[in-house]
């Protein structure tokens, strides 16, 4: 368990890490506490948003000054009007091998890459079959069901599925699904996919479970897509700004309904999807402080703080809130969510997360109501299943000292059963 001296000792090793891409950087002394160490972080990085705006001035939509070369720390840029052809170099996101990655696509949010890339899939692979898992990230459900009506989306447990031959397959494996499921997936040898679409929000860039899914498609000879939101885990707990991806893994196997060809046609189909919605990145949204082996210890070191503090809250609420329908299994580890006995309804799961944040923090405690997690403070947010249907608050664990999320666990706790589960 890290101490609490330790805990702001790394916080200072992060603060210095944002600082030392300012071009004047700031004097910074060691934080004293969690709102500290907030405080000094958003600042930060609203700092260095600035400084890119005054050094890139004459990099606009069009880019029209010759001498222009824009670039956000170790990114460089290359692009015409509005970005429609934007060409990014720079370190990966991924702690993949270059050879293993066949091409990157950036686009303005981790919502505009898989809406992009389902658009041109529904446009490539018409009448194709998706399946997802129960717990998949709710708006890519709605998107395919609202506006992807090409596809079929199949949702439910891998058991569940029908082996039958069907034109196309697509697997949307999703990082916020059950743990159980998860592994249900990477280890079911009954079903064939044509593609696999993986989203690893949930996931730091470093994670097992990524190179498991990437081992686990090569096996089986089936091409993988990763799509991303980079603003949760690969901004220090800042939220850097907006900024999705979508990356092509190279393999040497290829199904005989899907060959190369047809993938590069898929990705040039979203790259144009990107182009006609206004999805390109924006250059200032790249976190200048990725990429150094500082930055990669020290986001291994945040997830591992979150990832512990998130066992212990999933086993405590187990015990606490014994009966209470809850999500406290997710594979990625960094939220759960807790319901009630008696079903809340959209609106008194908003006023549960927003009362719980409120009133816990005017106690003392680093809660905030907030709809992201990757923190350095808990942060609340109603969620609405939609497998389900069901309503719940979700609870993001932070990286906080261990000790201190143990008293706000419990708080949480003590709270849940107190204003809205009751017995």
């Amino acid at each position: 368990m890290e101490s609490t001296d330790a805990y702001f000792d790394r916080k200072l090793e992060e603060l210095k890490l944002l600082n030392s891409c300012l071009a004047a950087p700031l004097s910074l002394d060691r934080p004293d506490s969690v709102d500290d160490v907030i405080r000094r972080k958003f600042q930060l990085t609203a700092a260095l948003r600035a400084a890119h705006e005054m050094q890139e001035w004459n990099a606009t939509e069009t880019a029209w000054a010759g001498s222009a070369r824009p670039f956000s720390g170790p990114f460089k840029f290359r692009y015409d009007y509005q970005r429609a052809d934007l060409a990014v170099e720079g370190p990966s996101f991924y702690a993949l091998d270059k050879r293993h990655v066949r091409q990157t696509i950036y686009t303005a949010s981790g919502m505009a890459a898989i809406a992009s890339l389902l658009l041109a899939l529904s446009k490539s692979m018409k009448g194709g079959e998706v399946v997802a898992l129960p717990g998949s990230y709710g708006e890519t459900l709605e998107l395919i069901d609202g506006y992807a009506q090409q596809l079929h989306l199949v949702i439910g447990s891998i058991e569940s599925f029908s082996t039958d031959n069907v034109s196309c397959r697509v697997l949307l494996l999703d990082s916020c699904i059950a743990s159980r499921d998860f592994g249900d997936v990477v280890n079911c040898g009954k079903l064939h996919f044509d593609l696999i679409i993986f989203d690893t929000t949930c996931f730091t860039g470093s994670s097992g479970r990524i190179e498991q899914v990437i081992r686990w498609s090569r096996r089986r000879g089936v091409p993988l897509i990763l799509v991303r939101s980079h603003n949760k885990l690969d901004s220090l707990g800042a939220e850097y700004g907006r900024l999705g991806s979508i990356t092509l893994i190279r393999s040497d196997f290829a199904t005989q309904r899907i060959p190369s060809s047809c993938l590069e046609e898929l990705m040039a189909e979203t790259r144009n999807a990107i182009r006609l919605l206004g999805n390109a990145a924006l250059p200032a949204h790249f976190p200048p402080f990725v990429g150094t082996s500082a930055y990669r210890r020290l986001t291994r070191r945040r997830m591992a703080s979150i990832l512990l503090n998130g066992r212990f809250s999933s086993r405590h609420f187990a015990l606490r809130l014994r009966g209470v329908p809850s999500q406290l299994q997710p594979v990625h580890g960094l939220y759960v969510t807790l319901g009630s006995r008696e079903p809340l309804d959209e609106a008194a799961a908003r006023q549960a997360a927003a009362a719980m944040s409120e009133e816990l923090s005017e106690v003392g405690f680093p809660i905030r109501h907030a709809g992201s997690f990757g923190f350095d403070f808990a942060a609340t947010e109603w969620f609405h299943d939609l497998t389900t249907d069901r309503y719940s608050v979700r609870i993001a664990v932070p990286d906080l000292p261990s000790s201190l999320w143990i008293d706000l666990t419990r708080a949480i706790g003590d709270w849940w059963l107190a204003s809205v589960s009751r017995s």
